[in-house]
């Protein structure tokens, strides 16, 4: 189907169509261009804000060297104890977990029980026992990588530490706290998390893997308040990092405000923000808004640009 087909089919299906709600095609556009020459056209918020997204990815995937700092520092060190200073290794966080799992394992293992008796007495992973009971020093165990999988309560065993050293000790108040901040999960397994730390234990945690460039640009394009506390933490120390993404996120969510906002008038100095952003991915897209201006301005200022017509697909 031609173009000026295309918009003679909108206007017989819809005689007397005003309003267009369409995406920034160039088919779409010159279609009812040619063919409702009377209509408004209004670009669909929706894909305007998808293009957005995809654009953050693409910058997101530029600057993948940056994506591991989104990861807590790892409790692994990553020189081997013949590279480090025993006095500096014993100082560091990871070596004293590593020093009191290690006592504490053999100190039960060392009695003849089996790993899974050891593992439940201490409120372990079965794993982990194994890994420091198998050890000859706690220093081999600074070195290995955390076997066990990542569960959906890791972005939040940081928490419940901070809140058990402030005093407090229910898992059931805390399952209730990590809820409202996001979490899903069933009581019993804040209960098991928290079984370490009644025998002056750390909490067994897992080695995070960085993000992928597209879970970054959904941190990126969620609103703050609706980010759960793994996202919100992981972007905050991602963008300490690396400016370019920082610069990415604060003109994102100046485009949010943009549209919340409905103040055409905000677009053109976001439109010169990017021009001098040095970011290629964002870039791109404001040279494809500025072509289509006039339909943009209108998904800002028209109230509902769902509610409007759509042109119909070409077949």
């Amino acid at each position: 189907m031609g173009t000026a087909a295309l918009g003679r089919g909108v206007k017989r299906s819809r005689p007397g169509v005003e309003v267009v709600c369409r995406d920034g095609s160039l088919v779409y556009r010159q279609g009812i261009t040619d063919g409702a020459t009377d209509a408004i056209q209004v670009s669909d918020r929706l894909q305007l804000w998808q293009g957005l997204s995809k654009r953050v990815g693409d910058a997101a995937a530029a600057h993948r060297s940056c994506l591991p700092a989104a990861v807590p520092d790892p409790e692994a060190a990553s020189l081997p104890p013949s590279q480090a200073e025993p006095s500096d290794q014993a100082d560091t966080r990871a070596c004293c977990h590593a020093k009191i799992l290690f006592e504490a394992v053999h100190a039960v293992t060392d009695t003849g029980i089996s790993l899974h008796a050891a593992a439940h007495q201490l409120g372990l992973n079965r794993r982990t026992v194994g890994t420091y009971a198998r050890a000859a020093t706690w220093q081999e165990c600074v070195c290995r990588t955390r076997s066990r999988r990542p569960s959906s309560l890791d972005p939040y065993l940081e928490y419940l530490r901070q809140r058990w050293e402030a005093g407090e000790h229910s898992a059931t108040v805390l399952h209730k706290e990590i809820v409202a901040k996001g979490y899903r999960g069933h009581y019993q397994r804040v209960k098991m998390a928290i079984a370490p730390l009644r025998r002056g234990l750390p909490i067994d945690t897992p080695r995070e893997r960085p993000p992928w460039p597209r879970q970054v640009a959904r941190w990126i394009s969620t609103a703050p308040s609706r980010r759960g506390l793994h996202a919100t933490e992981a972007l905050r120390r991602l963008l300490e990092c690396c400016p370019e993404l920082e610069q990415t996120h604060d003109l994102v969510r100046q485009f949010a405000a943009v549209l919340d906002s409905r103040e055409a008038t905000l677009l053109t100095h976001w439109l010169e923000q990017i021009a001098t952003s040095r970011l290629p991915a964002l870039v791109s897209l404001a040279n494809a808004i500025r072509d289509d201006q006039p339909a943009v301005v209108q998904a800002i200022t028209t109230r509902s640009t769902r509610a409007t017509t759509k042109a119909a697909s070409p077949t």
